[in-house]
């Protein structure tokens, strides 16, 4: 059975799809995809404006104290090498709050 055009229907000659969006949209896609997104590199945790860099120092060696002993009190109910994994995240946590206090004035963030 044939079928007849309707009114509807979009002549598929060449002069038709160099002019139609869609069938440009569909090339680019397959044939000019887009590039990735790069990465974002901002931070989700960004400090409050207006603050120097002893008051930022300050506020960063607080929360690092206050993450040492939240895993120093996590640590003291536990036993083996939970115990062991606790304690070193302490440690690790004093290391960067040591470092971050004696860091020159010029090299702060």
């Amino acid at each position: 059975m044939k079928q007849t055009p309707s009114e509807k229907d979009i002549p598929l000659d060449n002069e038709s799809l160099s002019n139609s969006d869609a069938a440009r949209r569909a090339l680019d896609f397959y044939l000019n995809p887009s590039p990735p997104a790069e990465p974002a590199q901002t931070s989700w945790l960004v400090p409050r404006e207006g603050l120097n860099e002893a008051q930022t120092t300050e506020h960063a060696t607080q929360l690092l104290r206050w993450a040492a002993a939240t895993a120093h009190e996590s640590a003291n109910g536990l036993q083996g090498t939970q115990r062991d994994l606790a304690l070193a995240v302490v440690h690790m946590i004093n290391t960067a709050r040591t470092v971050l206090e004696h860091m020159p004035t010029h090299q702060r963030p």
